[in-house]
């Protein structure tokens, strides 16, 4: 931040912040079509982060420094696109704290990089195409379709029911996970994930091992929570941060999606956290660890894939999903699947 300019920042912010929300508010990209609803999505997730970030940087009082260059040579208007555009701040000084995961990828030539980094965007595309198909599949006139639905078969036992929903939701993580499996130079954008089916804490989970894209984003909205009660108060101020974030992103496909959804299930989230360092500290891991995260995951993550599938999250397509040539096989077995729990 250039000095003495505090003052312009604090003048200028609530201008940024409320045409940001009115930008959000206002403009529809999707045209009123159902299908490219999406588009919605981004518009009004980049108006949050805008508003979010161009905070932070009003009340920033010292100046962001950029730690690692790919180039000896100080270019400020580069400098100023990379602190607006990496999101997780990889080569900044208030990227603190950040894990970065280790590179998967060969770097000892940029053609060796840049072909694995090519053969691992093809193949995780397919998967989450193949994966997104597998759970339109299980319910493809409601949380299969734009119009949304429960991912809770209630003409299912108890026990078979959340069965079906934990398998549900956790491809729909899975597919979150092939989505982002995509990157650039890794001084700029190394990997976003490390393994997070094998954390043994839900603090090696959320810190580590799932990405880290908003983390500043999360952390600097816990800070009122944090101020109010310690560190306690930023665990849980930063999930209720998250559950708003990702609120918002649902209510830009259906206004009439209820916030608790999200943020209720994104919350107990901190407050497992916060049950795990209570009662293990730092010592939580082994088998016994790896099975209270899932469960407490499996247990939220049912809420939070619910409240996205009833404002029709997983129903959109696209052209290369209709065309994939399993599409059909991956239909046929998840309904034989399905047909089969409803015959127990």
């Amino acid at each position: 931040m250039l000095p003495r300019t505090q003052l312009v920042r604090i003048v200028l912010w609530p201008i940024t912040a409320i045409l940001a929300f009115r930008a959000a508010t206002s403009l529809d990209v999707s045209m009123g079509q159902p299908k490219p609803d999406f588009l919605n999505v981004v518009l009004q997730l980049s108006m949050f982060y805008i508003a979010v970030r161009t905070l932070e940087w009003t009340v920033q009082t010292k100046s962001f420094i950029r730690m690692a260059r790919r180039s000896s040579k100080q270019n400020s208007v580069l400098d100023i696109l990379d602190l607006v555009f990496n999101v997780r701040g990889c080569g900044w000084n208030w990227s603190q704290g950040l894990y970065v995961p280790p590179e998967i990828h060969p770097t000892s030539s940029r053609l060796a990089f840049a072909t694995s980094n090519l053969v691992s965007g093809l193949k995780h595309f397919f998967l989450c195409v193949t994966i997104h198909s597998a759970v339109q599949s299980f319910s493809p006139k409601t949380f299969g379709s734009v119009d949304g639905g429960t991912i809770f078969d209630q003409s299912l036992p108890l026990h078979l029911r959340y069965l079906r929903s934990s398998i549900i939701a956790t491809l729909c993580a899975f597919v979150i996970y092939s989505a982002l499996q995509t990157g650039q130079h890794p001084d700029q954008c190394p990997p976003s994930f490390d393994s997070p089916w094998r954390s043994t804490s839900l603090r090696d989970f959320w810190s580590r091992r799932w990405h880290q894209w908003l983390r500043r984003l999360f952390i600097f909205g816990g800070r009122p929570l944090s101020l109010l009660f310690g560190r306690v108060g930023s665990v849980i101020g930063a999930f209720l941060v998250s559950g708003i974030w990702h609120h918002v992103a649902l209510s830009a496909m259906d206004p009439s999606s209820e916030m608790w959804r999200m943020v209720v299930p994104f919350g107990m989230m901190g407050v497992g956290m916060i049950i795990e360092r209570a009662v293990a500290g730092h010592k939580t891991g082994g088998r016994m660890g790896w099975i209270w995260t899932m469960c407490w995951m499996g247990l939220w993550g049912n809420v939070m894939v619910d409240g996205c599938t009833r404002a029709g999250m997983y129903g959109g397509s696209s052209i290369l999903g209709s065309a994939m040539p399993l599409r059909r096989s991956i239909e046929q077995l998840v309904r034989a699947f399905d047909d089969y729990l409803h015959a127990c």
